[in-house]
């Protein structure tokens, strides 16, 4: 079966994949646009934090435009990506091999959520597409805090970013901030 990758929209954010460790789901992380707020969607009402993420997409798309993208394996979401200028992510300051430069778009999350869809190459086929179109639009430069020595993290292995021409911006022991300069 075909992989399919649309825009993420208020319409289909309600089908982002969803597993079973925390956050549960790309629809219910917060982590990187309120870092302010310890969500716990089993605890919180899941309805509300929903709420926060719709608004945060609504301004991200108002002020910036596309800013996500969901990957559909048959009629399931099985991958997710978000991104968008440090300033609709302010988590992005947390981190050591920060900040992200101001010409820069940052790949907040780029994560394919059920295991047995891993290592199939979706994962490429996200970046490639979210690259495509940042060029088209005139974007100068993506980035991304990547993550050494494993898969588990939101926005993906080092080696995936590797693969795909960026490299490694400003180095940390475990998330450093990769770059692509797109021309």
């Amino acid at each position: 079966m075909r992989p399919r990758i649309v825009e993420l929209t208020e319409e289909n954010l309600v089908q982002a994949p969803e597993w079973d460790s925390r956050p549960f789901s790309c629809k219910w992380c917060l982590y990187w646009e309120h870092p302010e707020l310890l969500i716990d969607p089993k605890k919180e009402k899941k309805e509300e934090v929903f709420q926060k993420k719709l608004a945060w997409l609504r301004r991200a798309q108002k002020e910036f435009g596309e800013c996500g993208k969901l990957l559909y394996v048959g009629q399931e979401a099985v991958g997710y990506a978000q991104y968008a200028p440090a300033r609709f992510l302010p988590n992005a300051a947390a981190y050591p091999a920060g900040p992200v430069s101001k010409d820069a778009v940052l790949i907040s999350c780029l994560f394919i959520a059920r295991e047995e869809c891993r290592r199939q190459g979706l994962g490429g086929l996200l970046l490639e597409s979210i690259i495509a179109e940042l060029r088209a639009r005139g974007i100068s430069s993506i980035q991304t805090f990547a993550r050494r020595g494993g898969a588990e993290n939101p926005s993906g292995p080092v080696e995936l970013y590797l693969k795909h021409g960026f490299h490694v911006f400003r180095d940390d022991e475990e998330f450093p901030l990769m770059r692509l300069v797109l021309e």
